[in-house]
Parts: structure tokens; C-alpha cells; sequence
């Protein structure tokens, strides 16, 4: 006991306890100064949000109370007689980003399988980065790009052979036409997808654990096999997020899609004829309103747009939650 003591009361001891405490100190205060300022930037986040929501459905006011949710199922647009309705833009935005998603994902993913499993180094040094630029590409040089290039393209090549060979699908009907269309439309969406999904897909399987992928291996596991079985299964829920994050993109993006799907009024079985989307009917028209109503009718789709995007992120959320769950379990 007095040994112990002893050893206590020894100066270099106490030294080193009081150097232990002094030091315990500054990393007290940081830990109280990293969450005060995670807390903030959290609050200011949610506050923006809510902002931006309230900003949105209070220049919605009029058109609300005026139309209600028939604004949803009725697809007249005519701003000189008092007329909105938001039937024509909905099936646009969704046809354009579902198209879009549809065919971004399975290039995107097999481009972070390639980066991350197949390509040599010297080639994933090159790749890679040229895949990330395109996402830094302004949408409007996209567009611009589409209209000089894409549409002429599709016009004279795509749109003619898909309709020579499936053409009995009333969806590749109705020719000929100028290019600029729902169709082209869609893919100018789904280059700006790509890149999203291919970095994060590349991202997500160099995560996967290496012992996994060699254990499979030496099993007798092909590369297929090993994709199939251990990569996807490992990064199923960040890539079905990295999908929804795209078609977030998708969903919100005017500019690009104003140039090239030729501000249609009606809805057209084919996907070679023009049509419109909530956004880039709001680029379209914001600055030249004629009435109150006019703008308060293109608030309210700016508030539809939001209510989407939301709808798309708790699904996002709910998938992943639902892949995770059924990974652990099958572990």
C-alpha cells in the first residue's frame, strides 16, 4: 500500500498526469466546437430547405386555390385565356427521366465495374478523370452540343432504324420528324447521368474487401461470379443511391432539355415527337409572364418538381435500407 502510494506521489508521475490532463483540455473544447458547428451547418441545411418550400408554395397560393390538384390532370396550357394544368409537363418529366435512368445505370455501373476490377492502371488513370469531366460539363453546352450534333444525328440514324425495326411499338412510331423530341431529350439526360453513377459505383466496389473477392477466388469463382456475387451484393444499396441521385439530376435539369425536346402541348404515344417537363417549361416561360395567375401557375410546378424529388429521395432511402436488410440477413 505504501509502495502504491508511494509510486503515486512520485513527481514524474504527477507530471505525467498533469500533462495528460492539460492536453485533455483542447481536445474537450474542439470536440464541443466540431459538433457546435456540424449542429449549425445541419440547422442551416433544414433551414434552407424549408426556406426554399415556403418561398415556393407561397408564389403558389393563387394557382392552388384556383385549380387544386385538377392541376395534376389537366394537360391545357394556354396562359391567354387563364388555362394551366400540369398533365402534358408530368408525363414528360417522367417519361424523360425514366428513359434516361434506364439507360445511364447499366453504362454507368458497367463503367465503375471496368475502372475498378478490369481496366490496367494506366488506363483507369486516363478514364476515370475523362468520366468525372463530363459531369463538370454546364448544361447548357450540352444542349447546345444536342442541338448542333445529337438531334441531326438521331434524326437522320436512330429514330429511322429503331422505327424500321420496332416500329409496331406505338412508342417508336410516328415519322418523319425534326429530332428534337422526348426522345433526344432523354438521352442528353442520360449523358449527364452517366457520370454520376460511374464515380460512384467505381468508389463503392474499391471498398469492397479484397479477401472477399480472393476468397471467392480461390474457390473456383469467375470474374462474373465474383462480380455477381460478392461486388454487387456488397454495394447493392450506394449504388441503387447513386441511380436515385442521378435521376435527381434528371428530374430538375431545364436548360438542356429546353433545347432539345421542342416545347410540345400535347402528349404523343411516340417518343420521337416533341413534349415538355416541369422544369424547362419554368425556364421557358418565368421571364415572359403574362398574368398573376400565369406565374403563380409556374410556382406551382416548381412546387410538383420539389414533391418529386422528395418522393425520389425517401424511396432512394427506403431501397436502401431494404438492401442492406436483406444482405445482413443472407450474411
Amino acid at each position: 500500500m505504501s509502495s502504491s502510494t508511494g509510486h503515486a506521489d512520485n513527481p514524474a508521475t504527477r507530471a505525467r498526469v498533469a500533462a495528460r490532463t492539460r492536453l485533455r483540455i483542447p481536445d474537450s473544447v474542439g470536440d464541443k466546437i466540431l459538433h457546435g458547428v456540424c449542429l449549425i451547418a445541419s440547422l442551416l441545411t433544414v433551414a434552407v430547405i424549408v426556406a426554399i418550400a415556403y418561398q415556393l408554395l407561397d408564389g403558389a397560393k393563387p394557382a392552388i386555390s384556383r385549380f387544386g390538384f385538377g392541376f395534376l390532370t389537366h394537360s391545357q396550357w394556354r396562359p391567354n385565356f387563364g388555362v394551366f394544368g400540369a398533365e402534358t409537363l408530368l408525363y414528360g418529366t417522367v417519361v424523360t427521366s425514366a428513359i434516361a435512368l434506364m439507360l445511364a445505370m447499366p453504362i454507368g455501373v458497367s463503367i465503375g465495374l471496368y475502372l475498378s476490377e478490369l481496366a490496367p492502371r494506366g488506363v483507369r488513370g486516363i478514364v476515370g478523370p475523362l468520366v468525372e469531366m463530363l459531369a463538370a460539363i454546364p448544361s447548357v453546352i450540352l444542349g447546345f452540343w444536342g442541338i448542333l450534333v445529337l438531334s441531326p444525328f438521331v434524326n437522320k440514324y436512330i429514330e429511322p432504324s429503331l422505327h424500321h425495326h420496332v416500329g409496331f411499338i406505338p412508342i417508336f412510331g410516328a415519322l418523319p420528324t425534326t429530332g428534337n423530341s422526348v426522345f433526344t431529350a432523354s438521352l442528353i439526360l442520360a449523358i449527364m447521368i452517366v457520370p454520376i453513377v460511374a464515380s460512384i459505383s467505381r468508389d463503392l466496389f474499391l471498398t469492397v474487401p479484397r479477401e472477399l473477392k480472393e476468397g471467392a477466388a480461390a474457390l473456383g469463382a469467375t470474374r462474373w461470379e465474383i462480380v455477381r456475387g460478392v461486388d454487387l451484393p456488397s454495394t447493392a444499396s450506394g449504388v441503387v443511391a447513386a441511380g436515385f441521385l442521378g435521376l435527381g439530376r434528371a428530374l430538375g435539369e431545364a436548360i438542356a432539355v429546353t433545347q432539345v425536346i421542342g416545347a410540345g402541348t400535347a402528349i404523343h404515344r411516340s417518343l420521337f415527337l416533341t413534349g415538355d417537363t416541369l422544369a424547362s417549361r419554368v425556364a421557358e416561360q418565368f421571364q415572359g409572364t403574362l398574368t398573376a395567375l400565369h406565374t403563380a401557375s409556374l410556382f406551382y410546378l416548381t412546387v410538383v418538381l420539389l414533391a418529386i424529388g422528395l418522393v425520389a429521395n425517401l424511396t432512394a432511402i427506403w431501397i436502401s435500407r431494404h438492401f442492406d436488410y436483406q444482405h445482413r440477413f443472407a450474411r
